[in-house]
């Protein structure tokens, strides 16, 4: 059963401590579809060229009259693809040989 005005979890004669708010600054950045985003960081942080629109997901720069233009995207690649990248077909073919060699004596064929 709550008695007076009391908060839980406070003591009496308690009181929010008192702080400075670290430096900030705020820079907008602008995508290609005219949006602009004000981000506010710390003085002391280095400022990213570059800051994806909340709104539409493209990059944003900081100039309004030449924002950054629509990044690609890599083009999916398949497990052959990557494959093929790190090995030569001479590679490939030998160790299929020799994959196929360890399949049949493991059926009890013989090699060939």
């Amino acid at each position: 059963m709550p008695i007076g005005n009391v908060i839980p979890g406070t003591r009496v004669g308690s009181a929010p401590e008192r702080h400075q708010p670290a430096p900030c600054r705020t820079v907008t950045y602008w995508c290609r579809n005219d949006h602009h985003t004000p981000i506010r960081l710390a003085a002391e942080v280095e400022v990213p060229e570059v800051w994806d629109c909340p709104r539409c997901g493209l990059p944003a720069g900081q100039d309004a009259q030449n924002p950054p233009g629509r990044v690609r995207p890599e083009p999916y690649k398949t497990h052959l693809a990557y494959v093929k990248e790190r090995r030569t077909a001479e590679e490939g073919e030998a160790i299929l040989a020799e994959a196929l060699a360890a399949l049949r004596r493991r059926r009890g064929r013989p090699a060939g």
